[in-house]
């Protein structure tokens, strides 16, 4: 049973920058693919990022590429979300997820999913 616990959420200003761990226990990431999701109140749970943790990423939203990065610390197995340049439209609870994935290099729905963490939530003020 694989369990995943996020921090680092909280409320930054817009343009300011927050970074978003998610750790593992139970089992080691190696063979899974890790997606990032975000969930703004009312609305649908949203890829941000996912990739196989042995491969590195392979899918941004557009609405976060080119302002996070994603990496991990295999000793710590944990996972990192990093993100810059923060919007309002940001604001969300950020999830972390795990998923076999069979023989994909990401998975972009969150049906797709096997495994979530509690959720962070990210608050950017105007």
């Amino acid at each position: 049973q694989v369990q995943l616990v996020e921090s680092g959420g909280g409320l930054v200003q817009a343009g300011g920058s927050l970074r978003l761990s998610c750790a593992a226990s139970g089992h080691t990431f190696s063979n899974y693919i890790v997606g990032w999701f975000r969930q703004a109140p009312g609305k649908e749970r949203d890829i941000v990022a996912s990739g196989r943790w042995s491969r590195g990423v392979a899918y941004y939203a557009d609405s976060m590429r080119g302002r996070i990065t994603i990496s991990r610390d295999n000793a710590k197995n944990t996972v990192y979300l990093q993100m810059n340049r923060l919007k309002p439209e940001d604001t969300a609870v950020y999830y972390c997820a795990v998923g076999v994935g069979g023989s994909f290099n990401y998975l972009s729905a969150a049906a797709e999913y096997d495994y979530w963490g509690q959720g962070t939530q990210v608050t950017v003020s105007s």
